[in-house]
């Protein structure tokens, strides 16, 4: 009781109350960590640690600009997929190396691709202890945590930042790649509303590459503030251990990192 009245209130933005936040915290860490599962995934991902050590990675994001990307350019670069990137498999031959979901309403609505496909998932562990993907040894769960920062070592905890963007940044950063590229990151959306609110209705998704993609379904609005909080984070941790960030996507309104084209990018 005390666990889910802390929770009903943390979602109550008019109070800053850090006992309320530290109990929702607690709750989320005991959860997770309480289960077998959770010691086999930390396992999993620490022997992750480094394993691209020096090379490149392209990060697909999922705004309209997607739509402009030739994606024969992406031969040879290890490749994170995000969300609902499957929708474009029926117009392309590439696939991603590997695809992040953090949001459980993504999840829910993109399950049967997600419990078939033979492709490298990385989800939030809500969608284990939900019961909503089934555990395979392709599969790897980590533990989201509220907690600000950027995790160097993902075995712990990520911070989302309101954004799988930023986790999918962590995991690159963890697996040591030193040459990082987000593409598609229009960071711009056609619905406008409070952050985080959720929304359903929409019968034509402007927002996305596909117009399908929270077409007639409930999802969230971004915060676009918190997610260039998260960016912030991104950019300072690999600048200053000699890494690199490129914003690649053609367009939209991303500023925070150095823009370069996609084509120049896979020369480096």
């Amino acid at each position: 009781m005390v666990f889910d009245n802390a929770i009903k209130n943390f979602k109550d933005k008019s109070q800053l109350n850090p006992y309320r936040f530290c109990i929702y915290q607690l709750w989320h860490r005991l959860r997770w960590d309480f289960r077998l599962k959770a010691i086999v995934e930390r396992r999993k991902i620490r022997s992750m640690k480094d394993i691209h050590a020096g090379k490149k990675a392209v990060i697909l994001c999922n705004g309209p600009s997607l739509n402009e990307v030739d994606f024969e350019l992406l031969d040879g670069c290890y490749v994170f997929g995000l969300n609902k990137i499957n929708l474009l498999f029926s117009r392309t031959k590439f696939r991603p190396d590997c695809i992040v979901t953090t949001n459980m309403h993504v999840v829910e609505q993109n399950s049967e691709f997600f419990n078939t496909t033979d492709i490298k998932l990385f989800f939030d562990c809500k969608a284990y202890i939900k019961r909503l993907i089934r555990s395979r040894e392709s599969i790897t769960f980590f533990h989201s945590s509220l907690t600000p920062g950027f995790a160097k070592d993902c075995s712990v905890s990520i911070n989302p930042s309101h954004t799988v963007t930023n986790t999918a940044l962590q995991l690159a950063y963890h697996m040591g790649f030193s040459k990082v590229a987000i593409v598609g990151a229009d960071h711009n959306f056609a619905v406008k509303g409070e952050p985080n609110s959720r929304i359903s209705g929409v019968k034509e998704d402007h927002s996305h590459f596909d117009p399908t993609y929270f077409a007639n379904v409930e999802w969230q609005l971004p915060d676009l503030t918190e997610s260039e909080v998260g960016y912030l984070r991104a950019k300072y941790n690999y600048e200053s251990t000699g890494r690199f960030l490129y914003n690649c996507t053609e367009g939209g309104k991303l500023e925070i990192f150095e823009r370069m084209a996609l084509m120049d990018f896979v020369k480096l």
